[in-house]
């Protein structure tokens, strides 16, 4: 685990060719078609060399949801098991990894409905607005959403108000323990300023590869449009937010550097707050270091 551009899918690799593991992705970006260069998607050579299960299986349209990664993680899980192998998940949706190991109780589906009344409500007040109405009726749920999400803030309004009960209430109802052991590592940056860095010059670098051209491509689609779960990823929605004329170009550089800087510290967040995650630097060495650093310790831990 990790937060963005700390070099978790080449350290993933390099684990894989040491050891008998099998990579499942935990990203809710990598999952659709079409979506690789803003998702920071494993090459083709490297997904050769190291094969991840759980991306590039959905159109856009599509939504996906943290109760279907459990249920699609735990059936990819068991296979990997079947064939001898261990599981290795990697990716930063925090929310997805939590959803593996507690699970989550049955919510309701997204309401259209509701769902405008809160973008409406967003646009008036802002999304700080919509944060001070959560934290009125699911204040353990505000306490864990930032009010620059607005993903996961309209999702816990919208499940208040068609329920009646907070959302925080219900995940809890829903908790199952996993029947697996894991040992947790983290990929934790040397200091805020170079992940800062590293993170305005990974988008320079997803712009050079022809980012817009692949935003570009969904934009054109008559059936997708800016409400999308996967529209609304960091960076493919400051690049959408573009091509409709709300940003200069300079501006959406900006906002995809700041939103992509604000995932980063809302994982590192959800990091903290787990004290099971063990940390590992990601700037003490490259990626076949840190794998034989890996392989050393889960000696240890597996003996």
């Amino acid at each position: 685990m990790g937060p963005t551009a700390t070099g978790k899918t080449e350290l993933a690799a390099a684990l894989v060719a040491r050891l008998p593991l099998e990579i499942i992705s935990v990203d809710s970006a990598m999952v659709y078609r079409g979506m690789d260069i803003g998702s920071s998607k494993p090459s083709a050579d490297l997904l050769a060399a190291a094969p991840h299960r759980l991306i590039d299986f959905l159109d856009p349209r599509e939504p996906y949801s943290a109760a279907r990664f459990r249920e699609d993680a735990l059936r990819e899980m068991a296979a990997i098991r079947a064939a001898g192998n261990v599981p290795l998940l990697v990716g930063g949706t925090m929310l997805y990894f939590r959803a593996l190991e507690q699970g989550l109780s049955p919510l309701p589906s997204a309401d259209a409905r509701v769902r405008a009344e809160i973008a409406d409500m967003a646009a008036s007040e802002g999304w700080s607005g919509v944060h001070r109405r959560l934290q009125a009726v699911d204040p353990r749920a505000a306490a864990r959403i930032h009010p620059n999400d607005p993903q996961r803030l309209q999702r816990a309004l919208e499940v208040y108000r068609l329920t009646g009960r907070p959302m925080s209430e219900l995940q809890a109802e829903g908790r199952r323990s996993l029947d697996y052991r894991p040992l947790k590592l983290g990929l934790w940056p040397r200091d805020w300023v170079g992940l800062r860095d590293a993170i305005a010059r990974r988008f320079s670098r997803m712009l050079d590869q022809g980012l817009i051209s692949e935003v570009k491509a969904l934009y054109e689609r008559e059936d997708l449009g800016a409400e999308l779960p996967a529209v609304r990823a960091v960076g493919y929605r400051q690049v959408w937010a573009y091509l409709a004329g709300e940003y200069d170009y300079e501006t959406m550089v900006e906002q995809a550097v700041i939103a992509t800087r604000q995932l980063a510290k809302r994982q590192l967040t959800w990091l903290r707050s787990d004290p099971a995650v063990e940390r590992i630097g990601a700037e003490d060495a490259d990626a076949d270091e840190l794998a034989r650093r890996i392989e050393r310790h889960l000696a240890s831990a597996w003996a």
